[in-house]
Parts: C-alpha cells; sequence; structure tokens
C-alpha cells in the first residue's frame, strides 16, 4: 500500500481557520463502515445514534502552552521554542528556530520570569534546554506561552481553552485531540443521563501527529512514540462495556490509539502506563474500538490511514470526496465525522 494512495485533493479554503460556536454546532458526517452510506447531521444531533449501555473513550489531556518566542542574550535575536517532552521540571527537549542561533550554552530570555539555556543539541536537531524561572513554572508558562497551533491554522486563537476540549485534565500535550473538541459540558451531562458511560484515558499527543509519511511505502514508515496511561476504573468501565455487548466508541485517534495499545500489549484493557508508537494502517485488526469520532485528516497522514483501517479504504476516501463537495470544514477546528 502506497502514502500516495491517500491523497485527495482539498481546496484551501476548506481548512478550518477558527472554531465555531457554540462548540457542538460543527457538522457532523454519519458513516455506516459497512455500508458506506453516509448522512448529514450536526454534531448535537450525535446523542440521537448512541445508546445506553454504549462507551465514549476520551482523552483528557491538556495542551500546553508549549510555543515559546525567546531574545538571544548576546545578540538580541528572535527564536521560537517548542516544548516537546519534560525531562525534568525545568528541563526539555524543543524544537528551536532558526536553530543555528540555538547552539549549545546559548541562552535566551522569554519574560523578566523566565529564561533558558541550550544544554544539548540531539542527533535529530531538537534542543535540551534549562529553564531558570521565577515563580510556579507551569503559571508562568501559562503566562508566557503561545499555544502550539499546527501550522495549517493562519489566524491568531482569541480564545486558549477553544484549543482545549471542556474535559482536558492532565496537562502534558503539544496538540488537542481535535474530536473532542466538538463535545460540550451539557452535552456530555446529557449522554450520561441517557445511559452512555463516559471513560476517560490519557495520552499525550506530540508533534509528531503532524510529520508527514515520507516513503511511499506505508509500512517503511517510522511512526513517533507517544505516552499513555489507562486508570483502573477507565479499564473496569471499557471492559464491562465489552461483556455486556455495549459498543466502546472512541473520541478520535488518540483514544483509538490508546485502546488498541492497550489491548495489543496486555491483551486485555488493564491499569497501565507506558508509550506507544502503534501505526494503524489497512490490513489491522482491531481489538477494542468499535466505533469511531474523528476529524478530517490531512492527505497521506497516518491518520486517514487509521481511519480507513477502520473503515475500508474505498468508503473512507469516498466519505473525505463527498465532505470536500458538500464543503465541509476540515483539520484541527473543522467538523467531525461519526463512523460505526
Amino acid at each position: 500500500m502506497k502514502t500516495s494512495d491517500f491523497y485527495y485533493d482539498l481546496p484551501e479554503e476548506l481548512i478550518a481557520q477558527t472554531p465555531v460556536e457554540p462548540r457542538n454546532s460543527s457538522r457532523l458526517l454519519l458513516f455506516n463502515k459497512t455500508t458506506g452510506e453516509l448522512n448529514h447531521k450536526i454534531f448535537k444531533d450525535l446523542p440521537d445514534y448512541l445508546k445506553a449501555g454504549d462507551c465514549l473513550v476520551l482523552n483528557n489531556t491538556r495542551v500546553l502552552p508549549a510555543r515559546l518566542y525567546g531574545v538571544k542574550k548576546d545578540t538580541g535575536a528572535i527564536v521560537e521554542f517548542v516544548l516537546l517532552k519534560q525531562k525534568d521540571l525545568l528541563t526539555w527537549e524543543v524544537l528551536a528556530g532558526p536553530g543555528k542561533k540555538a547552539k549549545v550554552d546559548a541562552e535566551f530570555t522569554f519574560s523578566n520570569k523566565l529564561s533558558c539555556k541550550v544544554t544539548e543539541v540531539l542527533d535529530d536537531g531538537n534542543r535540551i534546554i534549562k529553564f531558570s524561572c521565577d515563580g510556579e513554572f507551569f503559571s508562568v508558562l501559562d503566562e508566557v506561552g503561545q499555544m502550539p497551533l499546527p501550522p495549517y491554522i493562519k489566524e491568531k486563537l482569541k480564545d486558549k481553552e477553544r484549543y482545549q476540549t471542556v474535559y482536558s485534565k492532565e496537562l502534558g500535550s503539544a496538540a488537542a485531540p481535535t474530536a473532542g473538541l466538538h463535545f460540550t459540558k451539557e452535552m456530555l451531562e446529557d449522554l450520561k443521563n441517557k445511559g452512555v458511560k463516559i471513560a476517560y484515558v490519557t495520552l499525550h499527543v506530540g508533534l509528531g501527529t503532524f510529520r508527514p509519511v515520507k516513503v511511499e511505502d506505508v509500512t517503511k514508515h517510522n511512526m513517533h512514540s507517544e505516552h499513555y496511561s489507562i486508570t483502573a476504573e477507565t479499564a473496569n468501565i471499557i471492559n464491562e462495556t465489552k461483556k455486556s455487548g455495549g459498543r466502546v466508541i472512541c473520541v478520535g485517534t488518540t483514544s483509538c490509539r490508546t485502546v488498541e495499545s492497550a489491548m495489543q500489549k496486555f491483551g486485555e484493557i488493564k491499569e497501565c502506563s507506558d508509550d506507544t508508537s502503534i501505526f494503524i494502517y489497512p490490513g489491522y485488526n482491531f481489538k477494542c474500538m468499535d466505533a469511531l469520532i474523528t476529524n478530517f485528516h490531512l492527505p497521506e497522514s497516518t491518520l486517514i490511514m487509521l481511519v480507513s483501517a477502520f473503515a475500508g479504504y474505498e468508503n473512507t476516501m469516498n466519505a473525505y470526496n463527498v465532505a470536500v463537495k458538500e464543503k465541509y470544514r476540515f483539520f484541527s477546528f473543522g467538523d467531525a465525522m461519526f463512523i460505526s
């Protein structure tokens, strides 16, 4: 299977630049993976297609305001840093650009409370930096940092919380689990009252999620690694759902990758904390997920490959072409599909 098989033509004006208000007023493409049938709805209609005994699996990661602009102490040059991975409280692996201005021992100031020193340049070009901070680090980061919006979003985000889900809790992502952006607190309460179970997992989304597939043979792609965790409570909810014949409905590809990683490693859903580089593409046998709520993904991305593995390649590419024709909004702030 070739990477180019997953290409579709997307007019630039269909890339959503801003979120819609309210959250659940986005469009929803109902997608029957057995028949390929498509129906056009609004996201607030979703409860009509869920039933008591179903389980929604939500990723409760919270996005770090991980984009920082530092002033180099000796020259005044501006360098952009994106936090990728925490080594200890004040030591982080980062992307830095332009990299030639961020050599070992270079020092940068972000505000009167936050500065850093580059301590190492890694083989892949990423940097290790050590912060100096006057105050509680994450509070200061919240004051200084900006949301690391994907490169295809050119508009400035007016409200940081619109790039967070309403149930975000565990700080650590470099990007939002965007399928969850459509839910409101009221909608989740209504679903609970209907008898739909809610289970939370955590997978901290890395910027590798936006990394293009650069090899033509899909199977040769080197998938990035991300950290995930599942609580005992969530494991019990999911296992009970499977036993009682309910559907496990993953909200987003990150929730899917979390439960499928656990099943692949342990043969069951259980309390765990681990790293995963699971790569799901056509031919994969799903072991836990029964339905998927997801946004529309980039052409030739690992995410459209995951959707194709679940819904079938022909069905998926047809659904994307219909969505383009019907002028759905695409990517992070775009519309959603419910595949069942």
